[in-house]
């Protein structure tokens, strides 16, 4: 078969949620030929869960000209705790996949190999593969939403740490005696600075008898606050958000200072489904503290800089990681390059 006719390698990227279900096909390249998304069924048995990812995948194979017998492997986002090694899930707390082996569900089902990683991680690999780390040695990237989660990345490879739970970010106490978190602890930066944590604020001032136009907008209910209504909040101007939303951008900047004094990241990255809607609002404030900073760097670095890649950043470092484990690593060309340079 000569080149000009010879099949690209193809890998799917899954990122699993606890509202969505989006999976891609990607080249090995990175250009994303074809995707599908789903809500997250909830309060649903294992099986269940594991069959409406199946469907995801399989639908997105279907838009294109390609079949599931084309795919060279596949990458798998989970949120909580998973070891990559056995592609057991740990612990996630919004979904009921606790305790199973879903990699191995997975390539029983899908046929093609299925490598396993903890959301975030693999969405710090996304942004250093082909995002706003790609250039950079060292990257901390923080994603900010429903809750918050990071991961670290030094020369393509993920710190995953002794137990398999490095970067769990939102759960580093900045508040002694501060509000509980789902986790169980209290005052951590996922209860202070989470769109969870800024709900929780919101409703508890609109209650003391607080004005916003989220009661306008919403009829009153303020249950689950999307991250455009937020950002159209703060575009009108609303003081109650504006508020709150500065809190929590003030306390996420003080834990990318505790970041930047702990293992001193070439790049720190924000992302996240409240950063990608309320960036305009909220880096200016993180940037402001970091750059409070009074204990300065033998070099420049450490900048707090935007995601690149928004919504794909997850997927993409799902392939990244599958293409590792198909001994194709993204990486290793890059490491070569920098090694002929010097």
């Amino acid at each position: 078969m000569s080149k000009r006719n010879k099949k690209p390698r193809l890998y799917l990227g899954v990122d699993v949620g606890a509202t969505k279900i989006q999976a891609s096909l990607v080249e090995e390249g990175g250009a994303i030929l074809a995707r599908d998304r789903a809500p997250t069924p909830r309060d649903v048995s294992p099986q269940q869960v594991l069959q409406a990812i199946e469907r995801v995948c399989t639908k997105a194979v279907k838009q294109s000209d390609f079949r599931l017998g084309d795919l060279t492997g596949i990458g798998l986002a989970i949120p909580g705790v998973v070891d990559p090694d056995s592609r057991r899930v740990i612990v996630t707390p919004n979904m009921n996949l606790t305790g199973l082996p879903v990699g191995e569900r997975l390539e029983d089902r899908l046929g093609a190999p299925v490598a396993l990683g903890n959301d975030c991680n693999l969405g710090t690999l996304g942004e250093a593969w082909l995002g706003a780390a790609r250039k950079a040695q060292s990257a901390v990237a923080i994603f900010l939403g429903t809750g918050i989660g990071a991961g670290f990345v030094r020369r393509g490879k993920l710190w995953r740490g002794a137990r398999e739970s490095a970067g769990e970010i939102g759960h580093i106490v900045m508040q002694m005696g501060g509000p509980q978190c789902g986790c169980g602890n209290c005052g951590c930066l996922e209860a202070l600075a989470s769109r969870t944590a800024i709900e929780r604020e919101l409703r508890q001032a609109v209650a003391a008898g607080r004005k916003t136009v989220l009661t306008e907008s919403r009829g009153g209910d303020l249950g689950v606050i999307r991250s455009n209504e937020l950002s159209r909040a703060l575009e009108l101007g609303d003081e109650l958000v504006s508020g709150v939303m500065r809190r929590a951008a003030e306390v996420l900047g003080h834990a990318c200072l505790t970041v930047r004094h702990l293992i001193d990241p070439e790049l720190i990255v924000l992302g996240g489904g409240v950063i990608k809607a309320c960036s305009e609002f909220l880096l200016p404030i993180v940037q402001g503290v970091v750059g409070s900073d009074q204990l300065s760097g033998a070099r420049p670095g450490g900048e707090v800089v935007l995601s690149a890649l928004g919504d794909d950043a997850v997927v993409l470092g799902a392939v990244a990681l599958a293409r590792k484990h198909a001994g194709r690593s993204p990486f290793k060309k890059r490491r070569r390059a920098a090694s002929n340079r010097s």
